[in-house]
């Protein structure tokens, strides 16, 4: 239950100063833009357009996405959002981490009708199952079980479904 990312070694300087052998440059610029402008539009619909149509995410029907969410502005193309979801204020969704002698790519999957708190961080790699709560200011930093309630730094269980039924 930890995170599914794929290592990938770097020689030379830490990963971030090679940043642009690994995603292309004109990817990112219009990566920023696009998210730049879906973090500040009011129009859920309009965002979700956005976010499908220029950035290649898979974005289920009704998922709300609030204002200043920050989505990974290298590798969009692998968040998926499940229909009816909410994503509260604030929150980071990242598909990537540089870090000194690798860098690491994952794919975040939030199931259907997930509720994520304001101001969480959400870490590649990882699944958020259907029916999933997650509190506000998370480090979801592992996979989430369907219908858990989740939180904290470091995340932990609050409520499992079981016993939120």
């Amino acid at each position: 239950m930890g995170r599914n990312t794929e290592r990938h070694p770097v020689k030379e300087a830490n990963s971030l100063w090679q940043v642009y052998k690994t995603v292309p440059f004109l990817k990112v610029v219009k990566n920023f833009i696009v998210i730049q402008l879906a973090r500040y539009t009011p129009f859920l619909s309009m965002k979700n357009w956005l976010y499908r149509t220029f950035l290649r995410m898979k974005v289920g029907d009704q998922a709300a996405v609030a204002l200043m969410v920050m989505m990974d502005v290298m590798f969009p193309e692998r968040i998926a959002i499940g229909k009816n979801s909410v994503i509260g204020y604030n929150t980071t969704i990242l598909a990537h981490e540089y870090l000194i002698d690798e860098y690491r790519l994952g794919d975040v999957n939030i199931g259907d009708n997930v509720m994520i708190g304001a101001n969480t961080t959400i870490l590649p790699g990882v699944t958020i199952g259907d029916g999933a709560i997650v509190s506000a200011g998370t480090l979801v930093h592992k996979d989430v079980l369907p219908g858990t309630f989740v939180g904290g730094n470091p995340m932990q269980t609050i409520r499992t479904k079981e016993q939120m039924q």
